[in-house]
């Protein structure tokens, strides 16, 4: 479990992406100064101070806002094909760059680097699906009940959409909302996680330097920078008519309210609380593959890790067994040596939490399987390395029901038909990712239908986390019932128009109300 304290080729990579000198994170091309506090970026990696952003401020925001909503003016009259043109070149650069943006990834955010290397392809991939996009922004054709009337139906851009981003996944989900609303004409400004700046800067820097390149006006790709009181200056700002948020479910209710209350619109991917159900059918190699890397794959901090595995009494022995000699195998250390697979987690207060975590779950009755703990000594100076747990608990205890965003697994035990299985699954607040492994057809079909999983995703034989953005990603309950990336997302970021026309020399009325004059 050692950690090595190497450079890893990130002092290259902070250059290419031109953050190795920042002291600002604020403005439409993140270049202009602000007079705001100063956020410092430090690594939890090796606890190194990476660099430092300005936060936005009261002044600087209003400067954002009036340049994103000039900009908006202009970008809207652009020929969706030419938007999604302008996404292609700025895809170039993604994918030019992708190995240092994998490693800044890593380095500020923690996770391994062959997964940072996997956040920037899913920018790649959505790039690439809102270039397509662009020439696929089409409305219904309707009959009209009038003769001599034609009715269809016709989608424009929004305005001016604010993104407010977390630290897990500090460019993805960004990206998942940007390329779609760009070709769908809007303007975006982006609030990123503080813990991240650097990441939100990186990516700023490439889309500035594609839009200035190709004549694109000022504002349509827009940097904000700070706490949550700067993401406030968006959610109450009515000249946004849409905010989506990634974070916390306690974040998400704050975020709801507040732009319901000025009647805007929300796209919400909230909290997770991610069940595998394994049947007595079930591959256990496969079983075992999917739960390891769902429960500790970005050192337990995604929305669809997996935090509970749901086991039939038949196969509960040993598909535990399996699970707990996997964990053995499992490398902790500098998420950009590719020999390990667990990085840190984001802070010490995300430590304190996981330590939290594991003294409530023995206090409830619980039985720690696999033992957890903070890992000290050389490459571990950070304070941030905490090795993936293992507890038996019960689906009913308090704190299995809320959701630690760190590497701990909850295993329990169900017993008769697999309806069991998903009254436990479905017993909890949150509603985000789901799976099933099994090799009964049955059983799979059970899982996914009207009386199966309540969550968004429902998988089949693969684990909760992971999903390819051709699908629209996102969850029910208090996960926040938004959808983003594919299929048909791409409606949040429009509004619909209902059009009527007649071409008739007379003006029937619908219904056959007469009214004549």
């Amino acid at each position: 479990m050692q950690a090595v304290a190497t450079d890893f080729g990130i002092t290259e990579a902070l250059k290419a992406l031109g953050v190795n000198d920042i002291n600002n994170g604020t403005s439409t091309g993140a270049n202009n100064f602000s007079s705001g506090e100063i956020i410092e970026s430090y690594s939890p990696v090796d606890g190194q101070l990476i660099g430092k952003v300005k936060s936005t401020t009261k002044e600087d925001y209003e400067k954002v806002i009036t340049t994103a909503t000039e900009g908006f003016k202009t970008w809207r009259t652009m020929p969706a094909p030419q938007r999604g043109e302008i996404v292609r070149k700025f895809n170039d650069e993604l994918r030019r760059l992708k190995e240092p943006l994998g490693k800044l990834v890593s380095y500020e955010m923690g996770k391994s680097y062959q997964e940072g290397l996997g956040e920037v392809q899913e920018m790649i991939d959505i790039c690439d699906f809102a270039v397509g996009l662009s020439r696929q922004l089409h409305g219904l054709t309707m009959h009209s009940e009038r003769p001599g009337h034609r009715m269809y139906e016709q989608y424009h851009p929004l305005g001016v959409v604010g993104i407010i981003s977390a630290f897990n996944f500090p460019v993805a989900v960004w990206s998942w909302n940007t390329a779609l609303a760009w070709v769908c004409g809007d303007a975006c400004i982006w609030k990123g996680s503080e813990k991240t700046p650097l990441t939100s800067v990186a990516c700023q820097n490439i889309a500035a330097r594609v839009f200035s390149e190709n004549g694109v006006p000022e504002g349509i790709s827009c940097l904000i920078t700070g706490d949550y009181t700067v993401g406030e200056m968006m959610t109450k700002d009515e000249r946004i008519p849409l905010i989506s948020a990634t974070g916390s479910t306690r974040m998400g209710k704050i975020v709801a309210k507040e732009v319901a209350g000025r009647l805007g619109k929300t796209l919400l991917e909230l909290g997770g609380n991610n069940a595998i159900i394994v049947t007595p059918d079930a591959n256990i190699k496969n079983t075992v593959i999917g739960a390891v890397f769902g429960a500790v794959g970005t050192c337990g901090q995604r929305c669809t890790s997996t935090r509970r595995l749901i086991i039939h009494e038949d196969v509960y022995d040993k598909v535990k067994n399996a699970i707990v000699d996997a964990y053995k195998q499992i490398k902790i250390g500098n998420p950009l040596d590719e020999n390990n697979h667990v990085g840190p987690l984001i802070d010490k207060d995300s430590v304190k939490n996981y330590q939290n975590a594991l003294t409530k779950v023995v206090e409830e009755g619980g039985n720690i399987l696999v033992e957890g703990g903070v890992l000290e000594g050389e490459g571990y100076e950070s304070g941030c390395y905490v090795k993936p747990a293992i507890a038996e608990a019960e689906n009913h205890f308090e704190i299995v029901q809320h959701e630690t965003f760190a590497p701990i697994l909850y295993i329990m035990k169900y017993k008769g038909d697999v309806s069991n299985a998903l009254d436990l699954q479905n017993g909890v607040r949150q509603g985000l990712s789901s799976a099933i492994m099994t090799n009964n057809l049955r059983e799979a079909e059970r899982f996914l239908s009207v009386e199966g999983s309540d969550c968004g995703i429902a998988n089949v034989n693969i684990g909760t986390s992971g999903a390819e953005i051709g699908g629209a990603f996102g969850g029910e309950k208090e996960t926040g019932g938004g959808r983003e990336s594919g299929s048909d997302a791409w409606k949040v970021y429009m509004r619909r128009q209902t059009n009527t026309i007649n071409y008739t020399t007379e003006l029937p009325l619908a219904q056959g109300i007469k009214f004549d004059l």
